[in-house]
């Protein structure tokens, strides 16, 4: 303490559990900067391993930053130390993360004590504190082995109409199809949108120790951040933050399987990436190589952008070498005179389901949203014993990142050569209508809201009985057909309807595949 008002800064110590000093930090008169500890030392139930103790010049006792910096760094306890007025005495604050308070606070506190007597056998505390934890976690933290938990925390604007149950339901389904165990969801409704933040920094700090402190490995927050929010939230925690453009992305990279989708979803995570950069610290300066070479050169920041705008051009490249091979395709088609049908719908409608049950195939069929990536196509023989092409597409939803969008731009392609879309639809899903309205906004955008489409209902097997009248409803004003893949309800009335609307005008030609017969479905 004599040596911290000596110079007038603030000391601190961080001290292993071993009584080991590995750190000492001089700060500033009010405040001290931490260095950067390794995140690995801190575990789901465990905490770092560290105190951090530093000195308080002015009497003052540990600050709410103080306490912010407890929660977010995991420490096993942090302390301030003090001079009692009239310099005779120093006194110790210290404060440790508690896992649950009927209180609803998640910190507790030592003292305020004189140096002399805290009297607490810290090593027996800290433990006993740690088994308090995992008792705590192992009521509300059912994570497998191998997933990684997170929080989603929705975030509504001023104004908005937006349903947030319905939205909260298909983000878990996201995070579920990405693979994460989602432990809890936060819902902020602020008066304004905060720049920095997207809430105020209290707030944003009060939703990261809460996250921190049930033990998630990482934030997903369901509103696109612009590069400074994420920058600046991520500042504040270790824990890993992403939004949903980057969670739908992360789907996209884990279902890519063929080339094609490979190449569109490098190139959206790119360009998703791309403004994203930021520079943090300016040791990644290098100097050129080569005689002559005096001076700084490309910051690392610098040369990452360099090759980020160079990979950008070779994916478009290979991207529109794909295109060329597709449009060949198509040719081929116009001159075979086939039909082409393509299923489009909300992601989890069960297309690839209705596709297996006309084709008699085995396309992966998967609960999850956006288990079908390229285009899948089929050749089927409807009654009349006429050639099909059968199409199954990626799934659509809401507010499709337009980075995605760019991407797979070429896969949605293919449904504007089709002569009739299927416009599949998950009866059961929460918001049926939203969902067509949604797909035909996408449809609108690629210029295809005037092509011939059937509104068929999928999942009728799931309903009760005066959810089959809802169902009737439905079925009258969209002119629609309903069935269930699961149970092979209603295909019949569905190859009548597809038969009839081809029928209506000229069909232009297409590609011969491999030939998968139609089942034959007994005619009721």
């Amino acid at each position: 303490m004599g040596l911290s008002k000596e110079l007038g800064r603030q000391i601190g110590i961080l001290i292993n559990r071993k009584g080991d000093v590995e750190y000492v930090i001089v700060g500033e008169k009010r405040g001290i900067k931490l260095p950067e500890i390794d995140s690995s030392r801190r575990t789901k139930a465990k905490l770092s391993g560290l105190r951090f103790i530093h000195t308080h010049l002015n009497g003052e006792t540990l600050s709410k930053e103080d306490l912010i910096t407890l929660a977010l760094s995991k420490f096993d306890l942090i302390g301030c130390m003090t001079e009692k007025k009239g310099g005779d005495r120093e006194i110790f604050h210290g404060a440790y993360l508690v896992p649950q308070d009927i209180r609803g606070q998640m910190w507790d506190f030592i003292g305020p004590s004189p140096i002399g007597e805290i009297g607490v056998d810290f090593l027996e505390f800290i433990n006993e504190l740690e088994d308090e934890f995992i008792r705590t976690w192992g009521a509300y933290y059912p994570v497998k082995k191998g997933l990684e938990g997170c929080v989603i925390v929705s975030v509504i604007p001023p104004r908005s109409k937006r349903d947030t149950d319905e939205h909260l339901t298909e983000m878990k389904s996201l995070c579920e199809s990405a693979g994460l165990a989602v432990l809890d969801t936060i819902v902020q409704k602020p008066k304004a949108l905060n720049p920095g933040y997207l809430v105020g920094k209290g707030k944003m700090e009060e939703i990261l120790i809460r996250s921190a402190n049930m033990g998630a490995d990482l934030i997903v927050f369901d509103t696109e951040l612009t590069p400074t929010q994420l920058r600046n939230i991520s500042d504040l925690t270790d824990l890993k933050v992403i939004d949903r453009n980057q969670l739908i992305l992360d789907i996209f990279a884990t279902k890519a399987k063929t080339k094609e989708a490979k190449v569109q979803v490098e190139l959206a995570q790119l360009r998703y990436i791309f403004p994203r950069l930021a520079e943090k610290n300016t040791a990644f300066s290098r100097l050129t190589g080569g005689i002559g070479g005096r001076g700084p050169g490309e910051t690392k920041l610098e040369i990452d952008r360099r090759r980020i705008r160079e990979r950008i051009a070779l994916l478009e490249e290979r991207l529109e070498e794909i295109k060329r091979t597709r449009d060949t395709k198509r040719e081929r088609r116009k001159e075979s005179s086939i039909p082409i049908v393509s299923i489009v719908g909300y992601a989890n409608s069960g297309k690839s389901s209705l596709l297996n049950l006309l084709t008699r195939s085995n396309v992966e069929v998967d609960e999850r949203p956006f288990s079908t990536l390229s285009p899948t196509t089929r050749l089927i023989k409807y009654p009349e014993r006429k050639n099909i092409i059968l199409s199954d597409t990626v799934g659509l939803i809401r507010n499709l990142p337009e980075t995605l969008f760019d991407a797979f731009l070429s896969t949605f392609e293919e449904i504007k050569y089709s002569d009739l879309l299927l416009h599949l639809i998950d009866v059961t899903a929460y918001d049926v209508e939203e969902m067509i309205r949604s797909v035909e906004q996408i449809l609108k955008k690629l210029g295809l809201i005037e092509k011939r489409r059937i509104v068929v209902f999928n999942k009728i097997d799931r309903l009760s009985g005066d959810e089959m009248i809802f169902l009737r409803n439905l079925e009258k004003r969209y002119n629609a057909v309903s069935i269930s893949c699961l149970n092979e309800i209603g295909i019949d009335r569905l190859i009548e309807r597809i038969e009839e609307e081809l029928k209506k005008e000229p069909i232009s030609g297409n590609v011969n595949l491999v030939d998968h017969r139609l089942p034959k479905y007994p005619v009721p």
